[in-house]
């Protein structure tokens, strides 16, 4: 186990996926990976999480794929383009993750906002 939070839940999250489930419980977690997920619910490619008892429980809805970034690339407002072939499977399908001074938000709005910043993970 690593000392990378996102990472290790995104990690189990897939293992889930592949497994069959639909659903898992993550015991380790961090404000960054529930703002992560806040965004993957946003963006329909889980239907819940609830955090209860020190545990996170995610439901999954239409995940195919999500892994965290490493290393965490600092990337221009221009320079986000350049990064979406390399971690999506086609340019409209799917979202990366990018934490900017104004907070973590998609791609698409970090470039929309003209915010550069750290790159933190993908979904399609």
């Amino acid at each position: 186990m690593s000392h990378d939070v996102v990472a290790d839940a995104l990690n189990q999250m897939m293992n889930a996926r592949k497994a069959g489930l639909d659903q898992v419980v993550i015991r380790r977690h961090s404000q960054l990976l529930i703002s992560v997920l806040a965004i993957a619910k946003l963006k329909k490619y889980i239907t819940s999480y609830e955090l209860k008892d020190n545990k996170i429980t995610i439901i999954f809805d239409k995940l195919n794929g999500c892994n965290a970034i490493k290393p965490r690339f600092v990337v221009k407002s221009d320079e986000i383009e350049k990064y979406v072939p390399r971690y999506l499977p086609a340019k409209d399908l799917g979202i990366i993750i990018v934490s900017t001074p104004s907070g973590i938000m998609t791609h698409h709005t970090a470039i929309d906002k003209r915010q550069g910043g750290c790159l933190l993970a993908y979904f399609f």
